[in-house]
């Protein structure tokens, strides 16, 4: 292998809660023979790879991504993600490209480390036990960070192949560039989770359970450990890791002979997880079960796993505001989706009792109090959270200025709130921006992922087996604050109902469940894609509200329109065009023929 020639950035490790790099080291390229002088390149190979990580949800693996389920709908035609949905991505156009090179060259990194244990054996600090603290933690994260990118990779790429295997991506554990390997081939699917799931426990054997300073015994330790690193892996996030792989492991398209053992250890590691949050992280202004998320608090309890992230940004603001307020309107909210929600007292608007609250000529009163935290619809308003005053009203009737047709409007008749900081208003002196970040696993994913899956294994209500129970863990979510900081469910009567119900029942709940507390994050992608076993699972119509403003001021909904059909051909995305011609020996997904 030809010796590679680096400039890495020289770190100051992170402070509280983000890092940022430094100038270039001085006198700039070093090959890999000699950066093992240098201790401040060492930690740059590994403090490098977190620079890979999205820093927002305003991007193609983010909330454009919902744009391709039943949950949203991308307003520009052209948009790739858009043209994936409806069946006409173009294999110059691959949008998911730039992720394969991007996880291929963090692996590249953590290999180059990792190898002959040459980042563990370095010599950062003089002090023999502050060098211990330093150098396990960075060989942990080297084994998490590649554990991280292997499993981006596998998500996003892992699928059958046209030879009908089930087939993931090639492994890399040598300091081999993606650009110079033409050779390779895909390693199977389950080779992909079993080698994920080792490099966790690697990591897990490394690193402190968690980067917090009330864990660090040792007042003096704190410069190298604690919390100044919370923001980069730790144990309890490896945890979360593994519950997340063997919960799609498990899941009916990769798992036809439905092996229980992986529904078990899917929920065994959530619940490590949770039970960490509940008992160890709950300390003095630290997790509360009971709170809502705070999107804009990068130090919010609630993150079991976020980015680095983005100061004084109105990123997500300028997103899914529309043009009326000063925002893009890039995407909107389906009908299919606020159909979703339930009443405000917990029951499905099909629901005897959920339909007697509900009022089609007011479809968006008594909802489920989350769905005002989520979603801006016709005639709703944006309140300035500090003193209540009217930013904006929405007026999505046809000839309202923020209905369809302006390429900065929704195309569905919703538009989105979730992530949207309603004390932002541009037309005041000084707009207050907030900081942003992408909140990969948070308390909220375990507790979806433990009544998933242990309803499989035992049911909605038995508690013998791992101490609570699925019925249990949906109620932390459902009876929590909103991200509006309103009240949940105080009382759930529905729970009590569904649960009683039986396995088959809850699973359809805890989906739809998922679906709410996951919407435009970019996960439900996925999550349909794992639940289904047909394309027809997969190619749901999605539609939108269309609304008359009548003579008297009342209003005519018709929530059967169609705004957009989905064409999926293949459960799977396709391997890189590029990468197929470039590498003889990988095997393209099915249903992607044209890109062989």
């Amino acid at each position: 292998m030809k010796i590679r020639i680096i400039t890495f950035l020289a770190i100051i490790g992170f402070l509280s809660s983000c890092s940022e790099f430094m100038e270039p080291y001085p006198n700039g390229g070093y090959t890999t023979d000699d950066i093992w002088e240098y201790q401040n390149m060492v930690q740059g190979l590994i403090v490098q790879c977190y620079d890979y990580l999205p820093r927002n949800y305003n991007n193609t693996e983010g909330s454009y991504l919902d744009g391709a389920t039943d949950d949203g709908v991308i307003t520009n035609t052209s948009h790739a993600i858009r043209r994936l949905a409806v069946g006409a991505l173009p294999s110059s156009s691959d949008p998911f490209l730039e992720y394969w090179t991007r996880d291929y060259n963090g692996t590249y990194l953590t290999n180059l480390f990792l190898k002959d244990r040459n980042g563990y054996n370095t010599r950062f600090l003089v002090d023999e036990h502050k060098n211990d603290l330093v150098r396990t933690r960075l060989q942990g994260e080297a084994f998490a960070l590649r554990a991280w990118f292997l499993w981006d990779l596998l998500q996003k790429f892992g699928g059958k192949g046209l030879n009908g295997e089930m087939l993931g991506v090639p492994i890399l554990l040598e300091p081999i560039e993606i650009e110079e390997a033409e050779q390779l081939t895909r390693n199977t699917y389950d080779e992909c989770i079993k080698q994920i799931l080792s490099d966790c426990d690697s990591a897990y054997k490394y690193l402190p359970i968690a980067h917090r300073d009330f864990l660090v015994t040792n007042e003096t330790d704190k410069a190298y450990a604690g919390s100044r690193y919370w923001g980069r892996f730790d144990g309890i996030t490896t945890r979360a890791i593994k519950a997340n792989v063997y919960l799609t492991w498990a899941s009916p398209r990769f798992n036809p002979n439905n092996d229980i053992a992986r529904w078990d250890s899917a929920a065994v590691y959530a619940k490590e997880v949770m039970d960490f949050k509940l008992t160890i992280d709950n300390v003095t202004n630290g997790f509360n079960k009971t709170d809502g998320v705070n999107w804009f608090n990068p130090n919010f309890p609630g993150i079991i796993f976020a980015s680095r992230y983005v100061n004084a940004n109105d990123a997500m603001e300028r997103m899914f505001y529309p043009g009326g307020f000063q925002g893009n309107g890039v995407m909107g909210a389906t009908q299919n989706l606020v159909d979703a929600f339930p009443m405000s007292n917990g029951y499905p608007k099909e629901h005897p009792k959920g339909t007697a609250l509900y009022d089609p000529k007011d479809p968006y009163k008594n909802r489920d109090p989350r769905f005002y935290s989520m979603i801006f619809y016709n005639q709703a308003q944006a309140k300035k959270n500090e003193t209540g005053a009217v930013m904006y009203t929405f007026e999505n009737w046809e000839g309202g200025k923020d209905a369809p047709g302006p390429i900065n409007n929704s195309r569905t008749n919703y538009h989105i709130k979730k992530f949207v900081f309603m004390g932002l208003n541009w037309s005041d002196n000084s707009p207050n921006k907030q900081p942003h970040s992408k909140f990969f696993i948070r308390w909220a994913h375990m507790c979806l992922a433990f009544a998933e899956a242990a309803n499989q294994v035992v049911g909605p209500i038995d508690v013998s087996k791992y101490g609570i129970s699925a019925k249990e863990a949906i109620s932390y979510l459902r009876s929590r604050k909103t991200y509006s900081n309103n009240n949940g469910f105080l009382t759930d009567p529905y729970l009590d109902e569904v649960a009683t119900a039986g396995k088959d029942e809850f699973d359809k709940f805890i989906k739809n469940e998922r679906r709410l507390e996951t919407c435009f994050e970019g996960m439900r992608f996925f999550d349909l894609r794992r639940w289904s076993t047909s394309l027809a699972d997969l190619n749901e119509p999605v539609r939108m509200a269309k609304i008359i403003r009548n003579s008297d001021g009342s209003f005519t909904y018709d929530f059967s329109q169609t705004v957009e059909s989905r064409v999926f051909k293949s459960a799977y995305l396709p391997i890189p065009y590029q990468e197929i011609l470039r590498m003889d020996n990988l095997v393209q997904n099915e249903g992607w023929d044209s890109w062989k």
